[in-house]
């Protein structure tokens, strides 16, 4: 039976894969902040000249499908190895972010002001 994916195993994964290549010397936060740009970029390629209604059906083609996925999980890698190598908890990291959010960006009034409320109806 496999173990159930989680961030934690993966960048076990990651490191343990990076371990034995022997590519821990190149995998300094500068080096894995560019490289996280690079897959960024090439997921952006991807987008770049299609409509947003285009865009938004880019997963029916199942080979553009496959691209997307594809640089979506080297976005995730390098940001995982990013984190792994700063000691970053992303999860953490984008809880405390949400919450800062949350507070930098409250949810707006209804029209009217508060007391323009609608109450539900029984």
């Amino acid at each position: 039976m496999t173990e159930p994916l989680d961030l934690a195993r993966l960048q076990r994964r990651l490191a343990a894969f990076a371990a034995a290549r022997n590519w821990q010397p190149y995998h300094t936060p500068k080096n894995l902040a560019a490289a996280l740009s690079v897959e960024a970029s090439e997921l952006v390629e991807i987008f770049q000249w299609l409509t947003p209604e285009e865009s938004a059906r880019v997963m029916a083609d199942p080979g553009t499908a496959h691209r997307v996925t594809d640089e979506v999980a080297d976005v995730l890698a390098y940001l995982l190895q990013f984190c792994d190598v700063l000691g970053i908890n992303p999860l953490t990291a984008l809880d405390a972010k949400i919450a800062r959010n949350e507070q930098r960006f409250p949810e707006p009034e209804p029209e009217g002001g508060p007391d323009d409320r609608q109450l539900p109806e029984f």
